[in-house]
């Protein structure tokens, strides 16, 4: 949620925006200009005093705090309890992954077995838990980065390998646009690092890729699932077998 020393720096960029003094603006509150350069100073003031400022610069205050929200920096992680509360509830799981893909609560309600008071209330769950800030008409503003990574051994990525890493890789992979490749091979530990920022790059690009192509139309789309992994690793029946 916004603070009111942030709704009060957003005034001061858009009272520079409107190219209004302190003068002009003391004057349309009825102040001392020394007043408001002491009151904008202190970075504090009531709600009630904010929404006059909004007036005078014929700004809506709704408008003032999306452009506050907007300006928040975006999530590169969640908290393990956030992730716990996405997890306790396979449906509201269903629909964080959907708004990942920025699907509007029409396409979840017409593809999965969702209502539209269910989805409403998922969207409301997503708000509080910090993936989403929710607007009018069920719209919202995804709050996570292109960067958005789950927990690499949080609630959400355990869910994943103890409930869906069978059924991920239990496919054929051999539709257009599919593959799996396993590779193996000893390689220098210096150089490991590198292959690893390697995948991040792939990650980062199917993600920017993602962004890009939510402006075709959904016949031009289809829904894939990018899992990349890089470790020291021996197959569990190969170690039963070492001298």
């Amino acid at each position: 949620m916004s603070t009111t020393a942030d709704l009060v720096t957003a005034l001061k960029k858009e009272l520079k925006s409107a190219q209004m003094t302190y003068a002009d603006l003391a004057r349309g509150l009825g102040l001392a200009e020394s007043s408001v350069k002491r009151m904008l100073a202190r970075g504090d003031m009531p709600l009630s005093r904010i929404d006059a400022i909004c007036r005078v610069l014929k700004l809506d205050f709704a408008d003032l705090a999306r452009r506050v929200a907007d300006a928040q920096p975006l999530l590169r992680e969640l908290s393990a309890e956030q992730e716990r509360a996405v997890v306790a509830d396979k449906k509201l799981l269903l629909v964080a992954i959907s708004v990942l893909s920025q699907w509007t609560a029409e396409q979840i309600v017409a593809t999965y077995r969702v209502s539209d008071a269910e989805c409403v209330k998922y969207f409301a769950q997503l708000d509080r838990i910090g993936i989403i800030e929710l607007r009018p008409l069920n719209r919202y503003r995804l709050k996570l980065a292109k960067t958005f990574r789950w927990r690499a051994h949080g609630p959400v990525m355990n869910f994943f390998r103890d409930h869906a890493l069978l059924d991920y890789f239990g496919g054929g992979f051999d539709a257009a646009g599919e593959g799996l490749m396993l590779v193996h091979g000893s390689i220098s530990r210096a150089l490991a690092p590198s292959f690893v920022e390697r995948l991040q790059r792939v990650a980062q690009d199917f993600a920017q890729q993602h962004q890009t192509d939510q402006k075709l139309a959904d016949k031009d789309r289809e829904g894939y699932t990018l899992v990349l992994a890089m470790r020291s690793w021996e197959f569990s029946a190969f170690t039963q077998l070492r001298r």
